[in-house]
């Protein structure tokens, strides 16, 4: 199945691909979304809590950035997750293009994902619905952080630790999409590159 999402920001689109391609600083903005390791400067591990109807799964996985493109402002990332208490699963493909929009951005985001288990039982209507909560959670969270003019952070560390008490403080978890790990994991990239822009 395949989702389509945008929003926009008000900052420079050199500077939003930056922050959205970061791990350390996205991770906050994404509902139900937790950063576990980082194993290099394009893998990483993450968890993320599923809400769909009256189903809440929880998922770990791993994701990448397989390609990125600083000129055309494009990256595509791969995410592959299992239910951390039953057999489902979800793996996703998503495309991201930051253009401009007037004085800022516009963020576009194409996933391509497949489920098993127990969310696949939903159709693509609750599917889409739960995606744009979410993505606009996001570009809530991210705009604000971006206003805010936040120092950069360098400590990995520091922000796998905190990366629990950054969601509660910004935003409590919405119902997520079961490519909402992809998302996350994608999420999580675009903080750090933010907060280096703004420094």
């Amino acid at each position: 199945m395949q989702l389509e999402n945008s929003f926009q920001v008000g900052a420079p689109p050199e500077r939003v691909f930056e922050y959205l391609l970061d791990i350390n600083k996205v991770v906050g903005c994404v509902p139900g979304a937790e950063l576990s390791e980082v194993v290099d400067q394009s893998t990483f591990k993450g968890k993320v809590k599923v809400k769909v109807g009256p189903i809440t799964v929880a998922y770990s996985g791993t994701a990448r950035i397989s390609e990125r493109n600083d000129t055309e402002r494009l990256a595509t990332l791969t995410a592959e997750g299992r239910e951390t208490t039953g057999p489902g699963s979800a793996r996703a493909t998503a495309q991201m293009h930051v253009q401009t929009a007037g004085e800022g951005s516009l963020v576009r985001i194409t996933t391509e994902y497949h489920v098993a288990g127990r969310v696949a039982q939903f159709g693509r209507g609750v599917m889409e619905d739960v995606s744009k909560r979410l993505v606009n959670d996001m570009a809530r969270c991210i705009q604000a952080n971006l206003e805010s003019d936040e120092p950069a952070e360098d400590d990995v560390a520091a922000a796998v630790s905190r990366s629990s008490a950054a969601q509660a403080t910004v935003r409590a978890a919405q119902p997520v999409s079961a490519f909402g790990l992809l998302l996350h994991l994608i999420a999580v990239r675009f903080r750090r590159l933010f907060g280096r822009g703004s420094a």
